[in-house]
């Protein structure tokens, strides 16, 4: 078996080279692949600010500065795994339909393979159509969701596909199991009360941030944990659970969010849950502050990602 690996660092230098995610190979070999980076550079769904489109390339250039062994989940990601850079998938933009099915029509060989993706948005719309395609493998799955918001309005503008709209479509349409599926991290002004009432009646735990201020992270990870508990999950990352201070470059930020810490923490908590897949969406490099920042934070939350897949095949090799 052919296994892939990033570039050796001391041999060629990090700021050399194409721009893939880790310095990975950009291949589509997926039989010889454990975990693909995908990029799905699409922003039509975007209410606000635009830009995601250029999302996964501001952070597949910051994960240069990345490394194969991850010290605080303890374990050597590449003595595990074989992992790739998969390239970007076809969208339409302005077309949020038409782009729907051609991401998964794009995702959907990788889950039957048995590769775990790693989506990089993108905004949050991409959300649905990612979990169109593991669904379609795995069935409903349980969704760990941090976010600044729920994303679970029935339209917006009247219209049903938005980022503020895919998770009430993938209930509506059978891919997820709400009964297991928990968001974290809601804040900021809202419409009227039901925006996050919403999700509740949708059968989501929903978590707002004032909560996890009040009872502590960890009894917030206890609780996503057994929330989850046996269930196949998906985890969806948007860089506004942030707090815009660490991470200005998005398309909605709320402030009161979460630290750079805190937000890696809550990541690498997730070890032992069984994840179908992951994506971080809505980072906006133009918006980014100095020293690519946003696009830093979220390349460290891909590479934690990388890394729970590592210790979740070490545990069977």
């Amino acid at each position: 078996m052919t296994r892939y690996e990033p570039e050796d660092s001391f041999v060629t230098p990090r700021f050399s080279g194409v721009r893939t995610f880790m310095r990975l190979p950009n291949t589509r070999d997926l039989a010889n692949a454990d975990v693909a980076f995908v990029g799905v550079p699409f922003d039509t769904g975007a209410t606000f600010r635009v830009g995601g489109r250029f999302g996964p390339e501001g952070i597949r250039s910051a994960s240069h500065l990345l490394r194969r062994y991850n010290p605080s989940l303890g374990v050597g990601i590449f003595d595990h795994l074989s992992a790739i850079d998969y390239g970007d998938v076809p969208v339409v933009p302005g077309y949020i339909e038409e782009s729907y099915s051609r991401i998964e029509e794009a995702m959907l060989p990788l889950h039957e393979a048995g590769v775990v993706p790693i989506a990089l948005g993108g905004d949050h719309s991409i959300a649905l159509p990612l979990l169109r395609a593991a669904a379609k493998v795995h069935g409903p799955l349980a969704l760990v969701q941090f976010d600044s918001h729920p994303d679970t309005w029935d339209s917006y503008f009247g219209k049903k596909h938005t980022h503020g709209t895919p998770f009430v479509r993938a209930v509506e349409e059978g891919l997820l199991k709400p009964e297991c599926s928990i968001q974290v991290g809601m804040r900021g002004s809202v419409y009227d009360e039901r925006d996050w009432n919403d999700a509740r009646d949708l059968g989501f735990d929903l978590v707002p941030a004032d909560e996890v201020r009040e009872k502590g992270i960890e009894a917030t990870i206890r609780r996503i944990r057994e929330r989850v508990g046996d269930a196949k999950a998906y985890v969806s990352f948007d860089i506004d659970f942030v707090d815009p201070a660490f991470a200005p470059g998005t398309g909605t930020p709320e402030v009161g969010g979460f630290t750079s810490w805190e937000s890696q923490r809550f990541v690498r908590s997730l070890a032992g849950l069984d994840v179908a897949g992951f994506d971080i969406v809505e980072v906006y490099p133009a918006y980014d502050g100095p020293g690519q920042i946003t696009a830093l934070l979220a390349a460290n939350l891909a590479h934690d990602m990388l890394s729970l897949v590592a210790l979740a095949r070490r545990g069977k090799d």
